[in-house]
This record gives C-alpha cells, sequence and structure tokens, in this order.
C-alpha cells in the first residue's frame, strides 16, 4: 500500500516538470494592450493653418496608448511635475510664438511635431513667416511694468508717435504731441531686453524690441519717426471691421486718424500760462524808385 502510494507521488510530480517544461516551450503571447507605455503629448486644441503663431489656447496636453514618437513634445514625468511645478507649464510655454511651417495643418488633437514649427530663435524664421513681398523691422518700444505681457506674436497693433517740442516760441498747448504713424502691423517676434544690459528705462519702464511685418513704405516712416519721438504700440482688436487680415497694401493712408495735441488732452492747459497775444500790425508801404514793397511794421 505505501509503495503504491509512493509510486503515485511521484507520477504527479513527474507530471509537474513535464507540465512546466512544455509551458516554457511554447512561444509567449503578451497582450500588447497590456504592456503599451502610455504618455501625454502636446496636441492641438483647435484648427492651426501654416503660418499660425501658437498661443496658449492652442495647446494641450493628451494621453496616448502608445509611446510618443521622434518629433512629438512629451509632458514632463509626474516625478518631475511633483519636484518643480512650473516645469509643465514652461515646456508649453517654450513653443509660444513659434509659427507652423508652410504647407503644414494641424487639426485638433493631433501632435505638435518639432519639425512641423519654427522658432524665432531659429534662423529661419522671418524667411518662413514673412508675407510675400514684406519686409522686417525691429523697433525700441518702452512699455510700462503692468504690459509687459500685453503683446504676443501675431497680433495686430498700430505704431504710436509722441513728440514734445521745446520751442519758448510754441504755445503749451502745442508743446506735445501724439499721432498714429502707421496701422494694422503683424507682430512677429517679441525681445524684452536685459535690464543689465541697460534694457530698462529711468522710470523703471522695460524696454523691449518689437519685430514687425511692414512694407517698404512703412519701413520709412517708422525709421523717421523713430528719430522724432517715442514709439508705442496699441493692440488691435481680432474681431469687427477694424480687424484687418492683410496689411501691406502698399500705401501708408492712415484712415483718417488726426494728431492729438496737449491741449486737446487738457484744455486747463490754455489757463495754465498765458500765452502772448499775436497782435496783427498794419501794412507800410515802403517805396524805392520806382520799386514798391509791403513790410509788416514791428515794434
Amino acid at each position: 500500500m505505501r509503495a503504491k502510494t509512493i509510486l503515485t507521488v511521484l507520477f504527479l510530480i513527474s507530471l509537474a516538470v513535464a507540465s512546466i517544461v512544455i509551458l516554457r516551450a511554447l512561444p509567449i503571447q503578451v497582450d500588447a494592450n497590456a504592456n503599451t507605455v502610455k504618455e501625454e503629448i502636446l496636441v492641438a486644441t483647435v484648427p492651426l493653418q501654416a503660418g499660425t503663431f501658437l498661443r496658449a489656447e492652442d495647446l494641450t496636453w493628451s494621453l496616448i496608448p502608445r509611446a510618443a514618437e521622434l518629433g512629438e513634445i512629451v509632458r514632463p514625468s509626474e516625478a518631475a511635475r511633483r519636484a518643480k511645478p512650473e516645469i509643465d507649464e514652461e515646456t508649453k510655454a517654450s513653443l509660444y510664438g513659434a509659427a507652423l511651417r508652410p504647407a503644414h495643418t494641424i487639426a485638433p488633437g493631433e501632435p505638435i511635431r518639432r519639425s512641423g514649427i519654427v522658432k524665432p530663435s531659429d534662423r529661419d524664421f522671418l524667411q518662413v513667416v514673412l508675407a510675400p513681398g514684406a519686409r522686417a523691422i525691429a523697433i525700441p518700444v518702452i512699455t510700462g511694468e503692468a504690459s509687459t505681457g500685453l503683446l504676443f506674436p501675431g497680433d495686430r497693433v498700430d505704431v504710436i508717435l509722441t513728440q514734445n517740442f521745446k520751442a519758448d516760441n510754441a504755445p503749451i498747448t502745442r508743446r506735445s504731441v501724439s499721432e498714429t504713424v502707421v496701422e494694422n502691423l503683424r507682430v512677429l517676434t517679441i525681445e524684452t531686453l536685459d535690464p543689465k544690459a541697460g534694457g530698462r528705462a529711468a522710470n523703471g519702464s522695460s524696454s523691449r524690441t518689437v519685430t514687425l511685418e511692414v512694407t517698404p513704405e512703412q519701413a520709412e516712416t517708422i525709421n523717421v519717426a523713430t528719430e522724432l519721438g517715442k514709439l508705442s504700440l496699441t493692440l488691435r482688436s481680432v474681431n469687427g471691421p477694424d480687424a484687418v487680415t492683410a496689411s501691406l497694401s502698399g500705401s501708408n493712408q492712415r484712415m483718417g486718424v488726426k494728431p492729438t495735441w496737449a491741449g486737446d488732452v487738457s484744455p486747463a492747459l490754455g489757463g495754465a500760462v498765458p500765452e502772448k497775444a499775436i497782435t496783427a500790425h498794419p501794412l507800410v508801404e515802403v517805396i524805392h524808385g520806382s520799386r514798391k514793397s509791403e513790410l509788416v511794421k514791428t515794434e
């Protein structure tokens, strides 16, 4: 009886060993979906056309059921985000102001690939984003601390020139004037100068260099304006009839914009300093032989 039991146990052990050997020899089939590495990549939230400048609202992180492909922007790991919370936004912000290359469109939900964009730091950036026949001009603009984040690449702006006249014979109401010299220009790049390198004005404002898309005529106008006074930019609306998509008409006509003088802004200036009255004196006729001339009598 005992011998039979021992033989039965040995048989079962042999069967188990044989089963293990056979299973190890069989090909292993793995569920691909179960072992796929899932990552988050940067995708478009709206349709993006060639030449579009990327903004925060155009991009979002999306989970994909696969490993990221070469050139896709991968979200930093959860551990990296815990160690440095701002790294998530910094990764996205590195693409703000970049433009889609020609013949490259992206549908909502499609990934943003590095090969499909060009950044302001890239050598061919201006060649890619400039419209045919356009020029690029960089101008220094002084902006207050509250408005340093007002402009972004792709915005439309007007250029305003402000002048101060120090002549003693000019009425106080006419010693300062502001006027729009060029309208509806597209912003290409914005560079904030390093304060350590002299990029801060005496009043504490930040000095920025803004590159604009212009026609040759508009470039000449802006060059003259920089010699006359201080330049500032005003942001145009993207909605309504004011949002003209093409400014390269070759004309510098300013749609009836008139200069604004100091007296227009502050009527009180008219009474601040009494202005000298200009008296019209009678004309005096002077005869030199047969020649006659008229002069204004002065005192």
